[in-house]
């Protein structure tokens, strides 16, 4: 085990590792539990990554205490803060009159108003009604929020004018919140923030982390909404543009390189006022990133709880899907969508985006069942 970090300009980040399946039994400095989920984990894996550096350690968590306590001072105040942030539960999510409790996995329905959506453009386009139906399907389904977009983030889609974008949301927001459904906007745009919001919305859902619109930030934290801040590594009118800024990386310098672009936003966030209490974090599955990139961010996806809020995971009939299982056609990524799902809530993510919504709560309520079965076991 490493006692030091290597020399030079590194970071630390903390990854929880040794999963089990109940800590009923286990001395409580042995065990923590992941961010107030059903998840419970015995060690951490330590990365000192920087220019050129690459450093583990695995530290079990009976010997944290003592580890921490020999480390640089700098590196020592970094991992007490990712400890504590990695433990600390996540408050319920508290929109109009609804609560969504996060210590157990949420589903978002994806409900697209737009013509040209790579896996359902056109679906519901002109039609509010008929939206708004698949939106109260989806609710009854199971899905504790419906995410509503009104412009394509497609690789090669074609910007939309707001007013454009705001026909086609608003009339979609209205009709499902006033049933009390939870309904979050998946916009760049503060204009079409500020009409959503308006009608009912809850959550800003901004695939640009508020870097987009200079007028978001602003819209965000004078509004008692939530906002889902996503890592994409362009903030331009393409979201998938700007990867060369960390092409040919792997691994955990990159995994690094988003964990800190998403720390910095929830920080700008909390300085123009906006609640740390009301942010979310997507690391941006598929977003100006390779299929190698993409895998690294999943099989390290516990890394981000380090960011200490609520953890959006979407990864539904993405190009991952197709390039893991044949090419498989967007229309024919079911089951790569509900492993990645399932992959997902194994690692703590507490809402979790979809197009397939019953599946995907039957996938969340089969996963809860076992976990509250590890739970009782008795060995």
């Amino acid at each position: 085990m490493m006692s030091s970090a290597p020399p030079g300009d590194v970071r630390l980040y903390l990854r929880p590792v040794w999963f089990i399946d109940s800590p009923v039994g286990v001395d409580e400095s042995e065990v923590m539990r992941l961010a107030g989920t059903l998840l419970w984990f015995q060690a951490v894996e330590a990365r000192w990554v920087g220019p050129g550096i690459s450093k583990r350690a695995v530290v079990p968590l009976r010997d944290v205490k003592d580890w921490v306590a020999a480390l640089p001072d700098v590196h020592a105040s970094r991992a007490q803060v990712l400890l504590a942030r990695l433990s600390a539960p996540r408050p319920a999510m508290n929109i109009s009159a609804r609560t969504l409790r996060l210590d157990t996995p949420q589903v978002m329905g994806i409900l697209n108003m737009t013509p040209d959506s790579f896996s359902d453009g056109g679906k519901h386009s002109g039609d509010a009604d008929a939206a708004a139906d698949a939106g109260f399907a989806m609710h009854v389904a199971g899905a504790g929020m419906i995410d509503v977009g009104g412009e394509s983030t497609r690789p090669g889609a074609e910007p939309v004018w707001e007013g454009d974008e705001i026909a086609r949301v608003v009339p979609v927001i209205e009709r499902l919140a006033k049933a009390d459904v939870i309904v979050s906007v998946d916009t760049r745009k503060a204009s079409v923030m500020e009409a959503a919001l308006a009608a009912g919305a809850g959550i800003v859902n901004d695939v640009s982390g508020l870097t987009h619109d200079p007028r978001a930030m602003d819209v965000v934290a004078a509004s008692a909404c939530l906002v889902a801040l996503m890592h994409s590594p362009s903030p331009g009118e393409d979201p998938h543009g700007g990867r060369t800024a960390y092409a040919g990386q792997a691994g955990a310098w990159l995994t690094g390189v988003i964990f800190d672009w998403l720390e910095a936003r929830i920080e700008a966030c909390v300085a123009a006022g906006i609640d740390r209490a009301r942010i979310i974090v997507d690391p941006g599955i598929g977003f100006g990133k390779a299929l190698a990139d993409d895998t690294a961010i999943i099989n390290t996806l516990t890394l981000f709880h380090g960011l200490g809020v609520p953890l959006l995971f979407g990864a539904s009939r993405k190009r991952i899907v197709g390039a893991l299982s044949n090419e498989a056609k967007v229309s024919e990524r079911l089951g790569g969508s509900l492993a990645l799902a399932m992959t997902a809530f194994g690692a703590g993510a507490q809402i979790v985006r979809v197009h397939d919504v019953p599946e995907t709560v039957q996938v969340a309520r089969v996963w809860r069942g076992l976990r509250d079965a590890a739970l009782v076991a008795v060995g």
